[in-house]
């Protein structure tokens, strides 16, 4: 996820899933392949992608413009998100949206990627990470996500945002980006069926949100230190996991959270949490906290974005 700056102001029963969407109609596979068209009524996939959680991505160099590493990471990254479209189209999926959910929001290239797959950039965005997430998605799958800023273990550990934000919790329970996700996706039936990141990243958002396939690309030493796999080992287990969660993607659950939603918001510094607590709908709980109340997912989401990217001297 991004780092942002706040400056407030006053599924055949006894077939898998590849042979249903793949015999009925022909779908053979091959991403831009004209001869071999997509099929519509394939698994429709969602792909999140965000960069922390990349194969041998470990500090800033690797995660900004400004980082003498960043092209080549923009590369590994857009290939870690190819290679999960290529294991999920060898098992039957059909239509898939990426969201580039990193920093700028321009990280991805898209040249590199199929024709048929579309991409969303930039921001702001309703749904964050997830914008263009909807009902018709039958699976979600993150690529390069990273732990939770109070998890005490993790590359680059942070939560929506590494320079202002201390902890976001849903009905009082710390999220990671993937459990803040995962809910959003959850609100519109959609299961998260393949996770990618760091062993401390994986086993979070397994405790948070339960079954999916995984990828450990890297075992963290600290906040800026790994043990790393290769980009060219990752792409092959990505490969291999997206298949298989494709080819079983009846089996995952949504995560889905009550509604209304109670989020928490603590910041470190100040005076954010004093000023949103002007409006009515935010109650500040600490001195760097505040809560407020939601419909559900979608609405819950807004606010944070909110939140997270408001300035009062915006432009245009």
């Amino acid at each position: 996820m991004k780092a942002r700056t706040i400056r407030m102001v006053p599924l055949l029963l006894c077939l898998p899933v590849t042979a249903l969407f793949a015999t009925a109609g022909g779908w053979t596979g091959g991403p831009g392949d004209e001869s071999n068209p997509v099929r519509k009524n394939g698994p429709k996939i969602y792909i999140s992608a965000d960069m922390e959680g990349l194969a041998a991505a470990v500090s800033a160099e690797q995660l900004g413009p400004s980082g003498f590493e960043y092209g080549a990471y923009r590369e590994i990254m857009t290939r870690e998100v190819l290679a999960a479209i290529e294991g999920a189209r060898e098992m039957g999926a059909g239509e898939i949206l990426v969201s580039d959910s990193h920093g700028n929001g321009q990280n991805i290239i898209p040249d590199m990627l199929p024709p048929d797959v579309q991409l969303v950039r930039s921001w702001p965005r309703p749904l964050m990470m997830m914008e263009g997430i909807d009902g018709t998605f039958d699976g979600a799958i993150f690529i390069g996500y990273h732990s939770g800023t109070t998890n005490p273990e993790g590359v680059r550990a942070h939560t929506m945002s590494s320079t202002n934000l201390t902890d976001i919790r849903i009905h009082g329970r710390s999220m990671n980006e993937a459990g803040i996700n995962a809910a959003i996706a959850g609100h519109f039936g959609v299961p998260v069926i393949m996770v990618t990141g760091d062993d401390a990243s994986i086993a979070e958002t397994h405790a948070l949100i339960g079954d999916f396939e995984e990828v450990v690309v890297k075992e963290a030493i600290s906040y800026h230190a790994a043990k790393v796999i290769t980009p060219a080992a990752a792409y092959e287990l990505i490969k291999e996991a997206a298949g298989r969660a494709v080819s079983r993607i009846n089996d995952f659950k949504p995560f889905m959270v009550d509604t209304p939603v109670t989020v928490e918001v603590q910041f470190k510094n100040y005076r954010p949490g004093q000023l949103l607590a002007y409006l009515p709908m935010f109650t500040r709980i600490d001195a760097h906290a505040v809560r407020y109340t939601a419909r559900d997912m979608p609405e819950a989401s807004r606010v944070l974005e909110f939140i997270l990217s408001y300035q009062v001297g915006l432009t245009p």
